[in-house]
């Protein structure tokens, strides 16, 4: 069962996935992604998280954000996402520490996922910097792809990620969250 709840960073919106697999099972995150036109049934990760967990619609639900509960783990976990990206926007957190299931990445994208989450907070670093952290310098393009296909925006640190000539580079949540983003962790350094 795949629950989503909708939260705001910054005035934008972001849409939450939790999957519990089966009962007695722990619930992992398995998708933060920013929503571009605030309808969470549009999200590109929600579709990627539907194919790789092979979920129809029914194993589905919407839960506002006011409604969750911590008597269940599923409630606990997204309350415990929401309480951690507001202590990111607010400056008092630097690191996620939370459950997430990056499997429905490939190889090689968990590869540069996981060389993300090792970029100190407030610093950024080029996609060609990035490709050769992963020990393939050449791949920078293909680095970028990776970047761009994160399903965890903000706690896999994707927005830490600059072209090399010093340009912002891209984000698949829109230069002006990247900005933003890159700014909170400014403010704080």
């Amino acid at each position: 069962m795949l629950t989503l709840t909708r939260t705001m960073l910054s005035g934008h919106a972001l849409v939450l996935g939790s999957l519990l697999d089966k009962p007695g099972s722990k619930p992992v995150l398995v998708l933060i992604n920013w929503l571009t036109n605030n309808h969470w049934q549009d999200s590109e990760s929600l579709v990627k998280a539907k194919n790789h967990y092979k979920l129809v619609d029914s194993d589905i639900t919407f839960i506002d954000q006011n409604s969750l509960s911590t008597k269940n783990a599923v409630g606990t976990l997204l309350l415990a996402t929401i309480c951690q990206l507001h202590q990111y926007q607010s400056g008092s957190r630097q690191r996620f520490e939370l459950p997430i299931d990056t499997k429905s990445g490939t190889p090689f994208q968990q590869k540069v996922w996981q060389a993300l989450q090792q970029i100190p907070y407030g610093q950024t670093i080029s996609y060609a910097l990035l490709a050769k952290n992963i020990e393939q310098p050449n791949a920078f393009r293909a680095v970028a792809s990776a970047n761009g296909k994160n399903c965890f925006s903000v706690v896999i640190p994707c927005h830490r990620v600059i072209a090399s000539d010093g340009g912002l580079g891209g984000y698949t949540g829109g230069i002006d969250k990247k900005k933003m983003l890159l700014e909170i962790e400014r403010q704080v350094i």
